[in-house]
C-alpha cells in the first residue's frame, strides 16, 4: 500500500505548503475563486500507475475518480470548513484506506457573516413594518376621504330638511291656525282645523327630533360608550337579565360616521341578547387602545345555525353587522354555543377609527422629557 501525503494547497495562485501536516487546518480569505490541492503517494514499483481517489468532505457527496491524476480542483466554494481526504492504490490493486486528510476553512467575506445576515432579517422586517405602516395609512386615508363625504351629505341634508321640510310644515300650521279664526261653520270647521293643527304639530315635533338626532351624530363626540350604556339600561326592561357594562383605557375622539356604525352593531348585539338568548347575564365591554374593541357576550341558548348568517326576516341579521363593520375596515367575530352562549366581538384599528392618532413611543419619550426638564433645574 503506498503511502500518501498532500503537498501543497494552491488558492487563487497563492500556495500554502501543507506538505508533513497530516491534519494541519489552513485558514483561506475569503472570495476564493480557483483551488488547487495537490497531492501524491510513494511507489518505487510502477509510480506511475499509481491511482487516486478523492473526496472534499462539505463539498463532495462521492469519491472522486481523477486515476493518476495529482491534483484536484475546486471553484467558488463557500465559506465554511472543507476535509480533504485522499487514498491511493499500487499496480497490484491494493487500495491505502486510510490515505491522507487536509482540514482548512475559508473565511466568509463581510457580506457572508451571520451579524450581516441577522442585519438583513431586522432591515427586512423594519421594512415590511413601514410598508405596513404606510398601507394602514393609506387605508386609513381613503376611508376618512370616504367618512368625510358621508358627514358633508349628512349635514347637507339637515340643512335642507331645516330649510325647506320644517318650514312648509309650520306654514301649514299657521295656514290652519288662519282658519281656526275665520269659519262658515264654526263647530265643524273648528273640529276639523284643530284636529288639522294636531296633526301638523305633531308632525313638527317628529321632524324636528329626527332633524335633532341627524345633528346630533355630527357634532357630539366621545358618545359611544354613554349610547351603548343606554342602550343596556334599555335592556334591562324587556327582560330579567342582568347587565353589567364596562369601558377601558382612556376615551379618544372617533369619527362621527366610525362611532354610529359601532352604535348601530352594538345596539344590534345588545337587543338581540335581550329579546332572544334567554340568558340570565350579559357583559358589555368597550375597549379603547392601539384599537377599539367592542365584546357583548351572554349565557344563553346560542344562536341557530340556519338564522345566524340572515337572522330572522324582517331583523338586522349578523350579515348586516358584517356589512356595517367591513364598510369601516373592522372585524367583526361571532362565537356561539348551546352551552357558553354568544360572544360578538367587534375590532376597528386606532389609525381608522380615531380621529387623532396616538402618539408614537419617540413623542412620548419627548414629552416626558418636557415635563422633567423644568423641574430638574428648579432648586
Amino acid at each position: 500500500m503506498p503511502p500518501v501525503y498532500v503537498e501543497q494547497i494552491v488558492a487563487d495562485r497563492k500556495k500554502y505548503v501543507a506538505m508533513g501536516e497530516a491534519n494541519a487546518n489552513i485558514r483561506l480569505p475569503p472570495h476564493i475563486r480557483d483551488l488547487e490541492i495537490d497531492y501524491t503517494a510513494l511507489s518505487f514499483v510502477v509510480p506511475e500507475k499509481v491511482r487516486f481517489r478523492y473526496m472534499l468532505k462539505g463539498r463532495d457527496i462521492s469519491w472522486q475518480e481523477p486515476g493518476t491524476r495529482r491534483q484536484a480542483f475546486y471553484n467558488d466554494l463557500s465559506p465554511g470548513k472543507y476535509r480533504f481526504h485522499v487514498i491511493a492504490c499500487n499496480n497490484d490493486g491494493v487500495w491505502n484506506e486510510n490515505g491522507a486528510t487536509l482540514d482548512f476553512s475559508i473565511a466568509p467575506a463581510w457580506y457572508q457573516t451571520k451579524w450581516f445576515l441577522g442585519l438583513c432579517i431586522i432591515a427586512g422586517l423594519f421594512l415590511i413594518y413601514a410598508l405596513y405602516r404606510l398601507r394602514v395609512r393609506q387605508v386609513a386615508k381613503a376611508l376618512s376621504a370616504r367618512f368625510d363625504e358621508r358627514l358633508a351629505e349628512r349635514t347637507r341634508m339637515a340643512r335642507e330638511l331645516h330649510d325647506t321640510f320644517l318650514q312648509t310644515i309650520q306654514g301649514s300650521k299657521l295656514v290652519a291656525d288662519n282658519a281656526l279664526k275665520k269659519s262658515d261653520d264654526p263647530e265643524r270647521m273648528r273640529r276639523a282645523v284643530e284636529q288639522l293643527s294636531v296633526w301638523l304639530e305633531q308632525a313638527t315635533q317628529e321632524g324636528r327630533a329626527a332633524l335633532n338626532s341627524l345633528r346630533t351624530s355630527t357634532t357630539q363626540k366621545n358618545d359611544l360608550a354613554e349610547a351603548l350604556k343606554r342602550a343596556t339600561e334599555e335592556c334591562r326592561l324587556i327582560g330579567p337579565i342582568e347587565v353589567s357594562f364596562s369601558v377601558t383605557g382612556d376615551a379618544k375622539e372617533l369619527h362621527p360616521v366610525v362611532r354610529d356604525e359601532i352604535y348601530r352593531v352594538g345596539y344590534e348585539a345588545i337587543r338581540n341578547a335581550c329579546k332572544h338568548s334567554r340568558g340570565s347575564r350579559m357583559g358589555v365591554e368597550l375597549k379603547y387602545g392601539h384599537a377599539l374593541a367592542l365584546h357583548v357576550k351572554d349565557d344563553g341558548v346560542g344562536i341557530d345555525p340556519t338564522i345566524g348568517d340572515h337572522g330572522t326576516e324582517g331583523h338586522f341579521g349578523l350579515q348586516g353587522m358584517h356589512e356595517r363593520v367591513e364598510r369601516i375596515g373592522g372585524k367583526l367575530t361571532v362565537v356561539s354555543s348551546a352551552g357558553s352562549g354568544t360572544e360578538i366581538t367587534v375590532v376597528v384599528p386606532g389609525g381608522i377609527v380615531f380621529r387623532e392618532p396616538s402618539a408614537s413611543p419617540f413623542d412620548k419619550i419627548r414629552t416626558i422629557l418636557r415635563r422633567v426638564g423644568p423641574s430638574t433645574h428648579r432648586k
